[in-house]
């Protein structure tokens, strides 16, 4: 099984995903490592990636969940995947869950003004909002309560057995 995390920049994604995958002894993957550098330097600019932009960085995290699923191997991927058309890429059968990681606009602002050290400019928060496609399957978990507690949340409504609790 491949776990996909969605949500906005600061919605807890990488956090949640290395807690998930720790507890589910599955590796993990943070999808903005799979961006080229273009796209980075785009983003630290504040500048919004288009669809074009998005294109190959996608194909590559399908590329990833096939090579995976084709090993049968689990793993947790964090991926913004903010629009529908995106996660029809990623979500390529039914081993492939994905959870929306939700969350209230100013709560998020909150936990990105805190960031350091990441490349995301916390001024496209906006323009991650209006390009969310809230989704119309999977799982929806509130961000509100802890990492720890989300996670939680995650294994039990998955039905999984954690590993190391």
């Amino acid at each position: 099984m491949i776990i996909v995390l969605m949500g906005v920049t600061g919605s807890g994604k990488t956090t949640v995903g290395k807690l998930l995958s720790r507890r589910l002894d599955w590796k993990y993957y943070d999808a903005d490592d799979f961006h080229p550098s273009a796209n980075v330097e785009k983003m630290r600019r504040g500048m919004p990636l288009d669809d074009g932009d998005r294109k190959p960085w996608l194909e590559s995290l399908r590329t990833l969940i096939s090579d995976r699923l084709a090993r049968d191997e689990n793993a947790v991927l964090a991926c913004s995947a903010l629009k529908e058309a995106y996660r029809r890429r990623l979500l390529i059968d039914d081993r492939v869950k994905l959870v929306f990681l939700n969350g209230a606009y100013h709560l998020i602002e909150k936990r990105l003004r805190k960031r350091r050290r990441h490349y995301m400019s916390p001024q496209l928060l906006d323009s991650q909002f209006a390009t969310l496609e809230p989704p119309q399957e999977g799982i929806e978990v509130n961000i509100s309560s802890t990492p720890d507690k989300i996670a939680g949340t995650i294994i039990e409504r998955l039905e999984l057995p954690a590993r190391n609790p």
